[in-house]
């Protein structure tokens, strides 16, 4: 009896009660303190330092021939876009200012339509240098489009104009009105494919986006201070483990 009495004893001398716990906290207190106001004072202080970033959004529509046909198709304006104009941009900046370009430029074409949509993440002070990339690029659709519209009006003249010198021949045929009919329904199909083309157009440089990006600075001071919260407890209940096995060491 006297035996158990014992092993219960000391199975509640070896048991941490939550008094201890909170004896041993306030004896390290100060580490606490240290390490909760260190981390709360990184955390306001990089918030503070944080440049502000935006998105900086370009909008660029296609020349489409008939509703919803457009001359070229978006993702191969994109693959050329990624492929070869911005790598040239690049590479010109590269030479000039013998560093690359300080921000990303991002392309996409939102589903069913033909716009093409040029984004880029940066600061303030970066947006001359997005807004004179954006342009470059946009200056680049311009022309290719204009050129693509171009031939097409000149191939689609052209067959009218042939049509139209047929249709002139067949008129003197008496047997050929079956063929009349076939040759002036294709004239006034590509007439009406002619009328509809809409040249490319630029809609939107360099608009900022009214959100800024990233993580809020109140985030940021929030989770600095979940953090040395946490971290100031640890430390502290580490620094009494550390006292105590000095302790026993010290009496070894």
């Amino acid at each position: 009896m006297e035996d158990k009495q014992r092993s219960v004893q000391s199975s509640y001398d070896h048991e941490i009660s939550l008094v201890d716990l909170a004896s041993t906290f306030l004896k390290r207190r100060r580490i606490f303190y240290l390490v909760f106001l260190v981390s709360l004072a990184a955390g306001v202080l990089y918030a503070m330092l944080l440049p502000e970033k935006y998105d900086y959004v370009s909008l660029f529509r296609l020349a489409e021939k008939e509703s919803g046909n457009f001359i070229e198709k978006p993702a191969i304006v994109i693959a050329t876009l990624e492929n070869r104009w911005l790598p040239d941009i690049e590479a010109l900046h590269q030479a000039e200012q013998d560093q690359s370009i300080p921000f990303e430029v991002r392309f996409s074409n939102p589903e069913n339509t033909g716009l093409i949509r040029i984004v880029s993440e940066g600061t303030p002070a970066q947006e001359e240098g997005i807004k004179r990339v954006h342009r470059q690029l946009i200056e680049k659709l311009q022309q290719t489009q204009s050129v693509t519209v171009s031939r097409l009006q000149e191939n689609l003249e052209r067959q009218i104009e042939s049509l139209t010198s047929t249709i002139g021949k067949l008129e003197g045929s008496w047997d050929a009105g079956a063929a009349l009919a076939d040759t002036v329904e294709k004239r006034l199909s590509l007439e009406a494919v002619l009328s509809s083309i809409q040249p490319a157009e630029q809609l939107l440089l360099n608009r900022q986006s009214a959100e800024r990006k990233g993580p809020a600075r109140s985030l940021i001071v929030v989770l600095a201070a979940m953090l040395g919260l946490m971290g100031g407890i640890f430390l502290s209940f580490f620094a009494e483990f550390v006292s105590l096995v000095r302790a026993n060491l010290n009496e070894m």
